[in-house]
């Protein structure tokens, strides 16, 4: 189709036509999509590697928040902001570390593996 030809077309003609053009190159643009997803699957199993994230390991929670104790930390990560309060108050870390007499290591774990939950012993 030549530009005089899109020109003698009327605006409705031309909307239904870029509407045609949309829905074929939505659905090329589809196959194409799954057709490259199914070659990096194959490509992937063939090498030996899988596109899932490795699971990892929980980590015992460090610091708790005395004015909230539901709230706890493991001392990974970005700094929760009742931890960054607390050290700008001018009180140290440590203050909020959990006392390591309230950890329980969970009993599915194998031996010498991490500690899995944290509980609160009321003396």
């Amino acid at each position: 189709m030549t530009r005089s030809t899109f020109d003698a077309m009327s605006l409705d003609d031309l909307w239904n036509l870029h509407k045609r053009v949309e829905s074929i190159l939505q659905e090329r643009l589809g196959r194409e999509r799954q057709k490259l997803e199914n070659q990096l699957r194959e490509l992937t199993l063939k090498l030996g590697g899988t596109r899932e994230r490795r699971e990892y390991p929980k980590v015992p929670q460090k610091f708790r928040n005395p004015a909230y104790p539901e709230q706890t930390w493991s001392g990974r990560g970005k700094q929760p902001h009742w931890v960054r309060t607390w050290i700008a108050s001018g009180a140290k870390l440590d203050d909020l570390r959990v006392d390591p007499t309230q950890l329980v290591q969970d009993s599915s774990s194998a031996p010498g593996r991490s500690i899995k939950s944290v509980c609160i012993i009321e003396g």
